[in-house]
């Protein structure tokens, strides 16, 4: 199944909000992290937004999830960009 790199790009006018609703947006992830569905997942430290990695069956399966998420539904993300990505190397490697 593809891996797929996924920025979001956060704004300060969002950062109060998303302090807020970051518990929903995290136990969103932890269920995706169960499910294997997240790889794994973090907020670049300057706040500018984060990087998730996925594993989903394509680009549209992995739309479609990501408009579930809390930051998404709450309009917390100001950019998504999603690329498929293949690990030759290291613990995503297969």
């Amino acid at each position: 199944m593809p891996i797929f790199a996924v920025h979001y790009t956060y704004s300060e006018a969002t950062a109060a909000d998303r302090t807020t609703h970051r518990p929903e947006h995290r136990e969103w992830l932890n269920a995706l992290v169960a499910a294997g569905t997240v790889l794994t997942s973090g907020p670049y430290p300057d706040g500018s937004g984060a990087l998730l990695l996925f594993r989903a069956e394509d680009a549209p399966a992995l739309s479609a999830l990501l408009e579930q998420d809390p930051f998404a539904l709450l309009g917390l993300i100001d950019a998504v960009r999603v690329v498929e990505w293949l690990p030759v190397l290291g613990a995503f490697a297969e």
